[in-house]
């Protein structure tokens, strides 16, 4: 059904009237609510509802303040004012773009507002000429959608459909995307649609968007109960909206395992069904991509083989297999990840955990991967990504701890895997600046609650409460932006050529990209890990003596930075070195 501009969902207040303008000499019109609890304006539209754009909100029973659109496309007051209605003007230039799919592609996840000095989508388009150097195929977009202060890593978003006014609001995501589809890069947005955020959400003045219950973030929202359709409606809106209003070539969905759903087709079935239906229409590849804590490969599994639909998932056990295998870091949930067997199973089977007892969870977890079936580019991987960097007591990244060679090796297995790789925006060139958890909520009870709320977080992990930096000071977040002048200094051009190496063989050897299982076998004598990609061999070596390796090899593809010594049939593998061999 098309709706009006100014139509409202709305079933819990018994009269709702629309405020086109400002509270000071804005116009209020009464709303009429039909049979569906969706209310239209029962008068006729001011004059300013024809202007290039105009405020409003809308103004529930008695309440004196008006509340912004659950729908809202602009926010630029803030979360807690006035809607803005845009005639938007914006003309594409991206006519000729035909998608990206993600098998075969390479993923590099950033945060806008710490991506560049300047923190705007207009300066990350500065940036991109470097991404494509790299071998970057894909650019995931930390999420994007309107939140309440002045920074934020964005799951903590109350309008699902604003882009955030401090990186340029939704002309500059614009410019963004067709920026990244001139230079031939997709982009991937990520959303949350598993909670909002805890300060300026209305949506439970207007209906029933939350139910009973909660996750780790905050209220369930309703996906089952009394009025749900419409909320489930809400959600797929947004999809859509992503991939129509925004051309982007893919999503990434936080934390889906948090969706509470018992309808007979679940809200991500629901979404894989319409997503393919418009990725018809449009004639270029859509993809949607879970963050899923179950290790299930039923949430990648096509449909018609009875799962649900998505294109792909997050793979976390593999980023735990390389950082305990190169960091020795045991603690927490990395504590099940050592030996060095657990980086070949992860490799070969797709998870570490398939039913397997997970210590940190207290339990038996995970399901078999049909490694006959399913392809490896199914699962996204990384060394490191937002939130295995970001949820560190200090946000310190690997460079911290590691060695080049070690840098070097956590690439060569990510880019040289089986899997779907993801980079994280800085690790290329090991940037010495954190990537930290911040927060910039204005209501000193909500920063308070946050940053106890991390010490406690981090209770497992054994790190000192002393060491967690407070999310809701303001130098964390200054201190997480990247410093691109050190590119090309020291370790830093060292580690950057060795991604952009591999970034070109991943394009030139079509082992890299072959997504069968059964072309991959891996080995492990000692600290000596080794992984066959049909006629290539992965070898890393993450102990602290030089190996000696009979291997029926004939040409080094690629050295970590000591490198590698290639003679008759043998290799001699320096400590914490690694190659990839023909």
């Amino acid at each position: 059904m098309t709706r009006g501009p100014f139509d409202v969902w709305a079933p819990r207040p018994q009269r709702v009237r629309l405020l086109c303008g400002d509270n000071a000499g804005g116009t209020v019109i009464e709303m009429q609510r039909g049979d569906d609890d969706w209310w239209s304006p029962a008068e006729p539209l001011p004059a300013a509802a024809d202007h290039d754009y105009v405020d409003y909100g809308y103004l529930l029973d008695d309440d004196p303040d008006p509340r912004p659109d659950p729908r809202s496309r602009r926010q630029p007051g803030g979360v807690h004012e006035l809607s803005r209605r845009d005639r938007t003007t914006y003309e594409w230039q991206d006519a000729g773009w035909t998608g990206r799919q993600l098998a075969g592609s390479v993923v590099y996840e950033l945060h806008v507002g710490t991506f560049t000095p300047g923190g705007t989508l207009d300066h990350a388009i500065e940036r991109l000429d470097h991404l494509v150097d790299l071998g970057v195929d894909l650019v995931e977009v930390m999420p994007v959608n309107a939140f309440n202060g002045t920074h934020n890593w964005g799951y903590d978003g109350v309008a699902w459909f604003a882009v955030a006014e401090p990186y340029g609001g939704p002309d500059a995501y614009r410019r963004f995307v067709d920026a990244c589809h001139a230079r031939g890069l997709g982009v991937v947005q990520d959303v949350v649609h598993n909670h909002l955020g805890p300060s300026g959400n209305y949506l439970p003045l207007f209906g029933p968007y939350l139910k009973d219950g909660r996750n780790t973030w905050g209220d369930l929202v309703n996906l089952d109960g009394e009025g749900s359709a419409e909320v489930r409606r809400y959600v797929l809106d947004n999809v859509r909206m992503w991939f129509e209003d925004y051309h982007v070539d893919a999503l990434r969905l936080d934390a889906v395992h948090a969706l509470s759903d018992t309808s007979e087709v679940h809200l991500l079935e629901e979404m894989a069904i319409e997503t393919a239906a418009l990725s018809a229409h449009l004639r270029r590849p859509l993809t949607l991509i879970a963050e899923s804590d179950l290790n299930d490969a039923r949430m990648v599994t096509p449909r018609e083989g009875g799962g649900r639909g998505l294109d792909a998932q997050w793979s976390d056990d593999f980023h735990h297999a390389v950082h305990v295998a190169l960091s020795g870091e045991t603690t927490g949930y990395y504590a099940d990840f050592e030996p060095l067997e657990a980086l070949a199973k992860v490799c070969e089977k797709g998870f570490f955990h398939d039913g397997t007892f997970s210590s940190f969870r207290g339990r038996d977890h995970g399901r078999p991967v049909d490694t006959a079936r399913m392809p490896t580019w199914r699962l996204v991987v990384a060394n490191q990504n937002h939130d295995q960097v970001g949820n560190r007591a200090r946000g310190d990244r690997l460079a911290e701890h590691l060695d080049d060679d070690q840098l070097a090796c956590a690439a060569l297995l990510t880019l040289a895997g089986p899997f779907t790789p993801m980079l994280f925006m800085g690790e290329e060139w090991a940037a010495s600046t954190p990537f930290a958890f911040f927060t910039s909520h204005p209501e000193p009870e909500l920063g308070k609650a946050t940053a106890e709320g991390r010490i406690a977080e981090f209770e497992q992990m054994g790190w000192d409460p002393d060491d967690v930096l407070d999310p809701q000071d303001p130098d964390t977040f200054h201190r997480s932006r990247l410093d691109w002048d050190e590119r090309s200094t020291g370790r830093h051009a060292v580690v950057l050529d060795c991604y952009r190496r591999l970034g070109r063989l991943r394009r030139e050897l079509p082992q890299l990209t072959d997504p069968s299982f059964d072309e991959v076998s891996c080995s492990v004598e000692g600290r000596l890990f080794t992984m066959r990609r049909g006629d290539l061999l992965v070898v890393v070596n993450v102990g602290e003596t030089e190996v000696t390796l009979d291997v029926d090899a004939t040409e080094v593809l690629f050295e970590t930075p000591s490198g590698v010594e290639l003679d008759g049939g043998t290799v001699v593998v320096p400590p914490h070195g690694g190659a990839l061999l023909r």
